[in-house]
């Protein structure tokens, strides 16, 4: 299969920057299949997964808070608002988070942030979501 450059950055850190064979990231409108001769395009990362298949045959899931992807003829580019690799991801701690989003949710009053628990609840499920993807290639 053929190969191309990817480089994948946070504000922190850059976590992946190498030959890869496919990417499958979520875009603002679905879910998005990178392979070497895609056509260019820039768009908007949602909060989610991405897969990347490595030059060895290995796989990288990330998990990617947002951002930008763009694809160059011989480079693709993810520029994350937050990222992190799935292994290193506390799946105990994002279900706290969870069940803390849920119930301030369910509880509302007039002191909570309905958006702030409504995108904490979305973090949580698309970082889940991650874990999940990153056990299953396991």
């Amino acid at each position: 299969m053929a190969m191309f450059k990817c480089r994948v950055v946070s504000a922190r850190e850059e976590l992946y920057s190498g030959d890869i064979s496919v990417l499958v990231a979520s875009g603002i409108d679905g879910e998005l299949g990178i392979l070497a001769g895609h056509t260019p395009i820039i768009t908007l990362l949602k909060p989610g997964p991405m897969h990347l298949k490595l030059a060895d045959g290995t796989d990288e899931v990330i998990y990617v808070q947002g951002g930008v992807l763009e694809v160059q003829p011989k480079l693709v580019t993810v520029l994350a608002d937050s990222a992190e690799r799935a292994s290193n991801l506390d799946e105990a701690k994002i279900a706290e988070a969870r069940r803390n989003a849920e119930q301030a949710l369910a509880n509302q009053s007039a002191n909570i942030d309905t958006t702030a628990a409504l995108t904490a609840l979305a973090e949580s499920l698309a970082q889940l979501q991650t874990i999940q993807k990153y056990k299953n290639r396991a």
